[in-house]
């Protein structure tokens, strides 16, 4: 069952002049403090576990990989709690995108979403010999856990329904989908052996989890892709993921084949930044996007009218989509 998806029309969101400037503003802020509560939340946890352990703490990558998985949990759970309560307080309205009614349900059919994909996108680069597939023992499933959370939550938390939500608000769905995606492949040009071939692939993939998002109203799906796609590239396939390789530990080492291309392989960024994931992400993202046209999610939930009933979708259609 697919929950409305709430853009804000009341509170600080409410209509009136200049909206969109409200709403970009109130996007900085609420990142702000969202990654904040992250931060705090999963650096106390780190503190008070080796105080309990009686141990001095030193820093994060010193601590165990059991208490820096818990400290994610931790920080996840404060960083979505603080977006609850701020826009519930901020906006005025009932947080449809982070009830927890469907929260199980959602991370599994992520998850496994994410696991396909990335599947799908390393079985053609192995089946042409692009890329090199051995076996290795199983280690350090915690930290490749922790680091899929991590990225998981964080990332699609702020630019699911912090960024594309908020942009939404401000300039409408089809530039904010956009948008969106420039952000979130730009970010990863900092990234290790990246390259803007790199970020266009990624960029070409933002399509599933917004697809998700507006399939559903809700983030747990896209939080769910989004850890299952890091865990399945980095601990199950052991590839570098966006240039790092903190998830390496699985069954499996994949690595590009000696004298083939980085448009081919991935390279150093990883398989999700070859020709193959540039194919899987580009079909994936429009068949999500079109599913969700087709279901009428690029219309976002209308305002109440005078009495508190919502308004008829028909009527109200222009006042959502404009700034």
């Amino acid at each position: 069952m697919a929950s409305p998806i709430a853009l804000g029309h009341a509170g600080w969101l409410r209509p009136g002049p200049y909206r969109w400037a409200r709403a970009v503003g109130w996007l900085c802020l609420l990142t702000i403090l969202c990654v904040a509560a992250f931060n705090v939340a999963a650096d106390a946890s780190l503190r008070l576990a080796a105080l309990a352990a009686g141990e001095t703490f030193v820093s994060r990558a010193a601590s165990p990989a059991g208490a820096r998985l818990l400290a994610v949990l931790t920080g996840s759970a404060a960083m979505l709690g603080v977006y609850a309560a701020a826009v519930a307080l901020v906006e005025r309205r009932r947080v449809p995108e982070v009830g927890l009614a469907r929260l199980l349900p959602d991370l599994l059919g992520g998850l496994l979403v994410g696991g396909l994909l990335i599947a799908a996108i390393v079985a053609p680069m192995w089946g042409a010999g692009w890329v090199r597939i051995t076996t290795t023992p199983v280690t350090h499933v915690a930290e490749a856990l922790k680091q899929s959370v991590q990225s998981g939550v964080i990332e699609e938390v702020v630019m699911r329904i912090i960024l594309f939500r908020l942009l939404w608000r401000a300039i409408g769905v089809v530039p904010a989908l956009i948008l969106t995606a420039l952000v979130f492949g730009g970010l990863h040009l900092s990234n290790p052996d990246s390259s803007l071939f790199a970020a266009l692939c990624l960029i070409a993939g933002e399509g599933v989890a917004a697809g998700l998002y507006l399939l559903t109203g809700r983030v747990w799906m896209a939080i769910g892709m989004h850890a299952g796609w890091n865990f399945a590239q980095g601990w199950i396939f052991g590839a570098v993921v966006s240039g790092t390789d903190g998830f390496g530990g699985g069954p499996l080492r994949t690595a590009p084949a000696e004298g083939v291309s980085a448009f081919l392989s991935g390279g150093g960024f990883g398989p999700e930044a070859s020709l193959s994931a540039l194919a899987v992400s580009l079909i994936a993202s429009i068949a999500f996007l079109m599913a969700a046209w087709k279901r009428g999610r690029f219309v976002a939930d209308p305002p109440p009218d005078k009495d508190g009933a919502a308004a008829p979708a028909d009527i109200d259609r222009r006042t959502e989509e404009s700034p």
